[in-house]
């Protein structure tokens, strides 16, 4: 999800990683009510731990330096490592606030929220000589901003009434008309850095990721909705089609390329660093906008995935052009993709990636950013179905990150995960992301009354059926839609069309469809004749992998 890489073993705070939440599932059992709320409150004071550290040692600037109680302006910095040309008044752009106004809402702090957002109101200005990254700013400011305006705005009791006029919007929207430059180039796709003030800068690196130019979609997007200024959306869908558009044979995408040529720099790919939110960002905008296009795209780009990149229950990295493996390693950043799993209903393969990243945060008491080939351990089947094992997961994170990384300045990152070294750097992600998704596990209330999507930086956005083309009548987890009449049918989207596993859809008079799989993949041979078992795909009625029989047919065979 993060295009930030800072050394071999260093930790990324975000291990939980929902892909979408969509109205409160859970049903009260007294069995685990009990844990859940002494765990709701353990995470609650976590955030705060950070929160109140950050306003204290480092606020207006953007994060917080818990070990020395200081603070770094990383959204500039990120882009000017030698801090030259700074402004020399410049006190930061309060990036760690912005990124906790959502947090806060679902934590049920209002009062805390609106003093946020009348302080973003008054001082907060883009106006200033910095050279950000696009992605990051996008991710963490524009959407944290969008996000936080829709949430100051579908409540009446968030805000005291006639406090908020839209300020938080106007903000977005006058950082959006800042990104736009960018987006002028042969292509369309973005330059990764832009000054907020001068626009690209003379001689600027026409280098940028996959997720760079393919992550844009849903903030750009909600804010062009927002406004009805359709500039936003515009310039991120012209990117992304673009980007598509430089796909290979195989439906896989590289890790790098030239904004200007629209060539690719770099072959090699995965689910990971520079490549993740790019996946991530198509289901979701199929979700929140209701755009065929969307699925499509992501449906071939997941079988190509399911393909080409995966290794039992976990993922290396292939040259796009061939789909053979390059490098053979786990790391962090392919943490969200059982989420995503989940979500296009591919449980059984979603069950063994879980497991695989938890055996790994097991060893080391943290999830390490890469860990090669040998590093997972055995991957246990898991049933997702009210499965008490998350409530443990989350609680053995958060005892985790308490015991490892909670100093007395707030939470710092670890180094090394051999030594549990230090760093000297709190994220603004582990206030948006990390504590976010481990307080929803234990206390998901704010889900009670609608239906979101969260941004890849942990930004909810409902889904609204006036952003829809088509809209569900109803939209659960397991993609399963109840059609109550054929003038219904008429509203379902791709979404809840192609499920995994494949089914039979019921409609009026007696009429039956059979929906095909998303996470079907076919066999090598047309005739299902096989040497080994990577000859064989992922089976269209159950999602279980075929293996090649003795007779050397693919089927899923069982034993006797």
């Amino acid at each position: 999800m993060f295009l930030r890489k800072s050394g071999t073993w260093v930790l990324i705070f975000l291990v939980i990683s929902p892909t979408i939440f969509c109205k409160s599932m859970s049903a009260p059992d007294p069995r685990w009510a009990a844990k859940k709320r002494r765990m709701s409150q353990k995470v609650r004071k976590m955030f705060y731990h950070a929160y109140d550290n950050y306003m204290t040692y480092a606020f207006p600037h953007d994060e917080l330096k818990p070990l020395t109680k200081t603070h770094t302006d990383s959204l500039v910095e990120l882009g000017n490592l030698k801090l030259e040309r700074l402004p020399q008044e410049y006190n930061g752009s309060a990036l760690t606030l912005i990124e906790s106004l959502s947090s806060l809402v679902i934590m049920g702090n209002n009062t805390e929220f609106e003093r946020a957002v009348l302080w973003l109101s008054d001082y907060l200005t883009f106006d200033v000589d910095a050279r950000i990254n696009l992605f990051e700013c996008n991710i963490r400011v524009l959407g944290g901003l969008v996000s936080a305006h829709i949430l100051a705005t579908d409540s009446t009791n968030r805000l005291v009434q006639g406090n908020y006029k839209n300020q938080l919007l106007i903000l977005a929207d006058d950082l959006g008309r800042r990104f736009l430059p960018a987006f002028d180039t042969p292509t369309g796709m973005p330059y990764a850095w832009i000054n907020l003030k001068y626009g690209v800068m003379d001689n600027e690196t026409t280098e940028t990721s996959t997720s760079g130019c393919g992550s844009l979609i849903l903030e750009m997007g909600a804010l062009s909705r927002l406004t009805g200024d359709p500039r936003f959306e515009s310039a991120a869908l012209r990117a992304l089609r673009k980007l598509w558009s430089m796909r290979s044979s195989l439906n896989l995408l590289g890790t790098t390329l030239d904004v200007e040529t629209g060539e690719w720099l770099e072959y090699s790919s995965g689910i990971g660093a520079g490549v993740d939110s790019f996946y991530e960002y198509l289901i979701k905008a199929h979700i929140l906008f209701g755009k065929d296009e969307f699925w499509r795209m992501f449906q071939s780009a997941y079988l190509g995935v399911q393909k080409y990149f995966r290794h039992g229950p976990w993922y290396h990295e292939a040259d796009m052009r061939t789909g053979q493996a390059t490098y053979w390693q786990l790391t962090s950043l392919q943490a969200f993709w059982p989420g995503l799993q989940v979500l296009v209903g591919d449980i059984t393969a979603a069950n063994s990636s879980h497991r695989e990243f938890f055996s790994v945060w097991e060893r080391f008491g943290v999830l390490p950013e890469r860990c090669p080939a040998s590093c997972p351990s055995e991957v246990i089947p898991l049933q997702y179905t009210d499965n008490p094992w998350f409530l443990e997961v989350g609680e053995s994170i958060v005892d985790s990150l308490n015991l490892y990384t909670k100093v007395e300045g707030g939470f710092a990152s670890i180094r090394d995960v051999t030594t549990m070294q230090l760093e000297d750097h709190q994220h603004s992600f582990f206030l948006a992301e990390t504590c976010k998704y481990l307080f929803l596990l234990f206390d998901d209330s704010f889900l009670v009354d609608g239906n979101y999507i969260f941004t890849t930086e942990g930004h909810p956005l409902p889904v609204l059926s006036t952003w829809h083309e088509r809209l569900p009548e109803a939209y659960i987890p397991s993609n399963w839609t109840f059609v109550k009449s054929e003038q219904a049918a008429k509203r379902m989207s791709a979404m809840s069309m192609q499920v995994c596993p494949a089914t039979t859809l019921k409609y009026g008079h007696g009429i039956e469809q059979q929906v095909q799989s998303a996470c079907h993949i076919t066999d090598i041979r047309d005739d299902h004749r096989c040497l080994v078992d990577e000859d064989c795909g992922v089976d269209a009625i159950t999602c279980r992998r075929r293996s090649c029989s003795m007779a050397g047919y693919c089927g899923l065979w069982l034993s006797i």
